[in-house]
């Protein structure tokens, strides 16, 4: 592990709006830059001290003068932050070694943290790239893990509005058969981001959101056509949308957003020869500078420890069938 260092420099000249421009509402640009660059930033007044490895450092130094210089000028956004970071290639000194910060996320149930390190790389993931993939099996928190962050943002104010978007039915979206309107139709499928939602916020708050259509939540056909721009997005049982669908939901994000998409590959019910969209995105985007992939396995499962060992009874059977054909 890379050896850690202090820096510690004062930003003159003393001036208290500049303070505020500079750190951001509840010092939240303050907290991005931590994040992204895994160091700990302290500050009385305009005295600060940055500690961490050595080159996330002196980057984190010469960001804050460089902010502070212009937070003289013009008023400091959480995009304008993001920018900066993407630009001096955060992104690479995280790979130096750099441990990523563990992300304590704050709701209504209390403090929420990742259990385990794959639960604490996806939340630091979520807070650090735009566009988020946990892929794994039932049980991991991926979807739990990641509505109390999409929560989060909304509580703060860093984002204005949840999305949450499921493949309305396992095989293609084919509501005509249900019963009742839409709302009516679609609800059984998206229960489970209902339940989670619940937990974070309450049953009464939710449904005042839902009314407002600050939280909204729908079927992945109904996103066509649509911009989403300062948005939390959660598209949840990914492993079910079309290469297209996939594609589609993709290219919605707008500016100012975050999205995070769920899945498990072992849990696929598109027709046998339709690829799945979550298997394609993540052949087609692993290399790409912004996307972030965390895979979960068994180990992760925070459900029952059974389900855990269910999970790998499966796996080992599917292995088996690999390689010597399916058993009747």
């Amino acid at each position: 592990m890379p050896s850690r260092t202090t820096s510690e420099f004062v930003l003159e000249p003393a001036e208290t709006e500049r303070l505020a421009n500079l750190s951001g509402p509840f010092d939240g640009h303050l907290r991005m830059i931590e994040l992204r660059l895994g160091v700990e930033i302290a500050n009385r007044g305009n005295v600060f001290r940055v500690v961490g490895p050595q080159v996330a450092v002196g980057k984190a130094e010469k960001l804050l003068r460089d902010l502070w210089r212009d937070a003289a000028e013009e008023t400091l956004s959480e995009p304008d932050i993001h920018l900066r970071l993407t630009e001096i290639d955060a992104d690479a000194v995280a790979s130096d070694g750099v441990e990523p910060q563990e992300v304590n996320i704050r709701v209504k149930r209390g403090t929420i943290r990742g259990r385990g390190a794959n639960q604490a790389k996806y939340l630091h993931a979520i807070a650090t790239h735009d566009i988020n993939f946990g892929i794994g099996p039932a049980g991991t928190g991926k979807t739990f893990l990641a509505v109390a962050s999409a929560v989060e943002a909304l509580n703060e104010s860093r984002v204005q509005r949840l999305i949450l978007v499921r493949p309305a039915v396992e095989a293609g979206e084919k509501l005509g058969f249900l019963p009742g309107d839409l709302t009516q139709k679609v609800d059984p499928y998206l229960r489970p981001l209902y339940d989670a939602l619940y937990e974070m916020l309450g049953v009464e708050k939710v449904v005042k959101l839902l009314e407002k259509n600050v939280i909204e939540i729908a079927p992945l056909a109904y996103m066509r056509g649509r911009t989403l721009n300062d948005a939390f997005v959660i598209l949840d049982e990914a492993q079910n949308t079309t290469i297209e669908q996939m594609k589609m939901f993709l290219t919605r994000i707008g500016y100012g957003s975050t999205a995070v998409v769920t899945g498990d590959m072992t849990q696929i019910d598109l027709p046998k020869h339709q690829k799945s969209g979550l298997k394609d995105a993540l052949e087609v985007l692993r290399n790409i500078n912004g996307v972030s992939f965390t895979f979960f396995e068994s180990r992760d499962v925070v459900r029952h420890p059974l389900v855990a060992r269910i999970v790998d009874a499966y796996d080992a059977r599917d292995e088996q069938d690999a390689a010597t054909g399916p058993s009747h």
